[in-house]
């Protein structure tokens, strides 16, 4: 129920189970891996809400000395497109976890997620930007546009 544009530099790779769309965006100078932004839709009223999903995300990430992913965390409900989209940044150590549900977490400090959780007429959809605090800083503006692109 809604479409996007592509933003400049982020290299389509297709679907992939459970993901509209997956983008691989280029390491910046001096991060040794690439960003990755996927795209999720799991059909209307699945993949749970909202707040569900942003006390999630916020909880994949640690911060220095135990303090809390929740107040480090931005989270904004807007308007765009003619759709209501909650966005989140948060950074930190980001606890990967190598395939869906899997107990196993992989610590990466110094990681960055730009993510919006956008409210489409058939239900969901959600952007999920991950990668080194570099990376990801290098391409908020590109994340930001392509929220702003958003139309139904």
């Amino acid at each position: 129920g809604i479409q996007w544009a592509t933003p400049s530099g982020w290299k389509p790779e297709g679907s992939r189970p459970m993901r509209a769309a997956t983008y691989a965006i280029p390491a910046a100078r001096g991060d040794k891996e690439a960003g990755e932004c996927g795209v999720y839709y799991f059909g209307p009223g699945q993949g749970g809400g909202v707040a569900a999903n942003v006390t999630r995300w916020v909880g994949q990430f640690e911060q220095p000395g135990g303090k809390s992913s929740a107040e480090a965390a931005q989270v904004r409900k807007r308007t765009i497109g003619g759709v209501t989209v909650t966005t989140i940044d948060v950074s930190g150590t980001y606890l990967f976890s190598p395939t869906p549900m899997s107990p196993d977490k992989i610590p990466k400090p110094d990681y960055r997620l730009l993510g919006a959780i956008v409210e489409a007429p058939q239900g969901l959809v959600f952007f999920k930007f991950t990668g080194p605090a570099k990376t990801v800083a290098a391409n908020a503006g590109a994340f930001q546009e392509m929220l702003r692109s958003l139309r139904k």
